[in-house]
């Protein structure tokens, strides 16, 4: 399943639907959330480790495509601006 990065004009209807379920809960949400508050807002039973562990993953490949930022103390948060073009490499 390939997980685009995002760029300024794509829009999340690119991505899977359990992506897309992920991204909504995460932007419903109050403020920066932990895995586990997703978990339970998708239904996911946070209590069984080996059901918590792919949708950290999941939230980890959102943040390296750029649909989501991680803090440092571990919470995702949505981006607050399209990702930045990549660096080019300059002579």
């Amino acid at each position: 399943m390939l997980i685009p990065h995002r760029t300024p004009d794509m829009e999340e209807i690119t991505l899977p639907p359990d992506y897309k379920r992920i991204l909504a809960a995460v932007r419903q949400a109050a403020g920066p959330v932990m895995a586990r508050q997703v978990g339970d807002a998708l239904g996911i039973d946070v209590s069984v480790r080996s059901k918590l562990e792919p949708l950290r993953g999941k939230l980890v490949r959102l943040v390296d495509r750029g649909w989501l930022r991680k803090l440092p103390d571990g919470r995702f948060t949505t981006r607050l601006a399209p990702a930045p073009p990549p660096a080019t490499a300059r002579a």
